[in-house]
């Protein structure tokens, strides 16, 4: 229980990491790639460690931050896997939009198990021409480091889009398509059902506070 709820946690504090402008530019590599995730990390820890935000103001930072930093439309067409396929625009364009709500309210609270953890990057490669796999670790106060490692995508820009977290092994990617997977093929393959579904359990958390 405690392992699960802190990979959670560290997720949800690297979905958190704020806003950064393009590299200047600089040709991709993978020290650029890790720079990247340094003060990704940095100033997460500041705006993590900002206690004069309240739930609202974190939650509203946090949508603006996630968008930003994640690629939510590939990572969404991932996890629907082959329902994908099927979807038509209109269900597509919505579970995208519920997707990315749901992230944001999960992810946005994960905020209050942060307790002084550090990331520290620790080189990466190039898995193919704009793609890349940076490792880290993150250090606790108690217990041994936690390796994380990014999947990153290098943008025309000179920015980065993340695409994947993989904690322990545990892709992110992998485990919530694997969690969608089973929850559609229990709804019979119900795309209309799963996004209901969404809808209702949105609803429950922003009740829930």
């Amino acid at each position: 229980m405690y392992r699960r709820t802190l990979i959670k946690a560290l997720f949800g504090l690297a979905l958190g990491f704020a806003v950064l402008p393009a590299m200047a530019r600089a040709e991709p590599s993978v020290d650029q790639a890790g720079k990247f995730v340094t003060v990704l990390a940095n100033n997460a820890i500041t705006m993590v460690a900002d206690k004069s935000l309240n739930e609202s103001e974190r939650d509203d930072r946090f949508r603006k931050l996630f968008v930003a930093n994640f690629d939510i439309p590939t990572i969404g067409k991932f996890v629907l896997a082959r329902y994908w396929r099927v979807a038509t625009p209109e269900q597509r364009g919505e579970f995208l939009k519920l997707f990315e709500d749901q992230q944001v309210l999960t992810w946005a609270h994960r905020f209050k198990d942060y307790s002084g953890e550090r990331l520290q990057v620790a080189g990466g490669e190039r898995e193919n021409a704009h793609e890349w796999l940076i490792n880290s670790q993150i250090t606790r106060i108690k217990g041994p480091p936690i390796p994380v490692q990014w999947r990153l995508r290098d943008e025309p820009d000179g920015s980065y889009r993340v695409t994947d977290l993989i904690v322990e092994g545990v892709s992110m990617a992998i485990t919530q398509r694997s969690d969608y997977a089973s929850v559609l093929q229990g709804m019979s393959g119900q795309i209309d059902q799963l996004l209901s579904s969404m809808r209702t359990k949105i609803d429950q958390m922003k009740a829930a506070g």
